[in-house]
């Protein structure tokens, strides 16, 4: 639950395509709104009338960057992409929100991406050499500029998003808009989740999560397979299956127990019930004697409901977070004898004073955070804190999507469970074993390499996140 170590969200994805011309952006709106808690840094809007695109994207929450005076500004239009972002490759810079837009001889592209190339570097070092110039520092406008390419040598845009399919490699969840079409695509392994809808009135919508369909009015069709591509037009749908099946599946266990919302559903998977039963596990697996089980909120509470079910412990609200404390918030400067902590999170004195409480959170990283947590609980009068994970110790960093760029700073890298204990100041620590993320996912295939190595790709020689921005720096020097 670190708050100034958090496990970073990836980003969100969403577009709709209406059967005639109506305000599109509002519900790309409403469909960024639910997605919100999948980035924070930045978002963006595209509408298409009828070939024409409109756009507009800032650094903020999607409530500041759209406004009702900006959103009227938009015309009707059939279709319309958009996305919030939480950047794992490039800066936090308006130059690298999207949607990305690409006018070119066979007309006009915007592009939403989720998730993180794991050749892109390579990539963008040869587009370089043949010529291409970046404006930005994400490996978005790679995809961007490799569909562009196959676009210009290819009879329709599904084929040209097609062939650069067979060259990217790593996460991708991409939402497209051309002229006439909206397509999506799910990268072969399926890291990061994509699925679709539809309204009553005839409305598509593709989304990260069922929760942004739903918030659309859309129901739930079904998930995008892996290495589907799904081409909504004017003259329906089409299934394009040329990449599935090439790879093993690799979803990322993650979006279970912290990325997604706990109303989702992916792959056929309820959210909450999958954190439900980490609770249900860990108090299999690490029971303790104790008096009350509260979560961490809001990632916590789902699994510590779970644990206190299993265990027979009642479950409480022990912490009270500050929601109107938004994820951009600023820590304290060093000058400034403020915990960040206590900020955001109090904890409520008459339910855990005199008791043995058990703590449920989704993950430690640093274990800085857990520590002063921990400390908030005994001020409080807890007479013990034992701390339970509903995720395995994080040991190796992801290039897939999520901000764990480093062991260095990995406390489990580092130390045994009982040393981050003693660290944290818990009287007992326990993590959800490797082998139960199958159970959560109710499947074998997921992707578990934060936890034990195991890539189902090529790991990228660098993993730098601002590797671009450092790249720029060096040419201007040159210059």
């Amino acid at each position: 639950m670190s708050i100034d170590a958090r496990v970073r969200e990836e980003c969100g994805v969403f577009g709709v395509l209406a059967p005639e011309p109506t305000d599109v952006a509002s519900l790309c709106y409403y469909g960024l709104y639910a997605l919100q808690h999948r980035g924070q840094e930045g978002c963006g809007i595209v509408v298409n009338d009828d070939g024409v695109f409109a756009s507009y994207k800032d650094l903020g929450l999607v409530s500041e960057v759209f406004g009702a005076e900006r959103l009227a500004k938009f015309p009707c239009g059939a279709m319309a992409v958009g996305h919030v972002r939480y950047g794992t490759t490039g800066g936090n810079s308006r130059s690298n929100c999207q949607p990305i837009e690409v006018n070119h001889q066979k007309g006009r592209m915007a592009l939403c991406h989720n998730g993180n190339l794991s050749n892109a570097a390579e990539l963008r070092s040869a587009l370089e050499m043949s010529g291409a110039i970046f404006h930005t520092t994400s490996d978005t406008e790679t995809i961007a500029y490799i569909i562009t390419r196959e676009r210009l040598r290819t009879p329709s845009i599904e084929e040209a998003l097609s062939a650069a399919m067979r060259t990217l490699d790593g996460a991708y969840s991409l939402v497209l808009m051309s002229p006439q079409k909206l397509i999506c695509a799910r990268d072969p392994y399926g890291f990061r989740p994509l699925c679709f809808g539809k309204t009553a009135d005839g409305v598509y919508a593709v989304a990260s999560e069922t929760c942004a369909l739903r918030a659309v009015g859309a129901e739930p069709v079904r998930d995008v397979e892996p290495g589907e591509i799904l081409v909504f037009s004017g003259g329906g749908l089409k299934s394009r299956r040329e990449h599935c099946g090439k790879q093993r599946k690799s979803l990322c266990v993650f979006e279970y127990i912290y990325f997604a919302r706990p109303d989702s559903v992916i792959d056929g998977v309820s959210v909450h019930a999958s954190r439900i039963r980490a609770g249900e596990i860990l108090a299999e697996t690490h029971p303790v004697a104790a008096d009350l089980v509260i979560g961490a909120p809001d990632s916590g509470l789902d699994a510590a409901l779970g644990f206190s079910r299993a265990s027979g412990i009642p479950y409480g609200i022990g912490l009270i977070k500050n929601k109107y404390i938004g994820r951009t918030f600023i820590s304290p400067g060093q000058g400034a004898r403020v915990d960040g902590v206590r900020i955001k999170l109090s904890a409520l004195e008459e339910s855990v004073r005199g008791r043995r409480v058990v703590l449920v959170d989704d993950s430690i990283v640093r274990g800085n955070t857990m520590g002063r947590v921990v400390r908030l609980l005994r001020e409080a009068g807890a007479r013990e804190v034992h701390v339970r994970i509903s995720s395995p110790p994080f040991l190796h960093p992801c290039y897939y999507g999520t901000d764990i760029d480093s062991e260095e700073h990995l406390i489990a890298a580092h130390h045994t469970v009982e040393e981050i204990a003693g660290l944290t100041g818990a009287d007992s620590l326990g993590y959800l074993p490797i082998q139960a993320l199958s159970d959560l996912a109710q499947s074998p295939d997921v992707c578990r390499a934060c936890f034990c190595g195991d890539y189902p790709t090529s790991v990228p020689a660098d993993t730098r996140r601002d590797r671009f921005e450092q790249k720029l720096s060096a040419k201007q020097t040159e210059v």
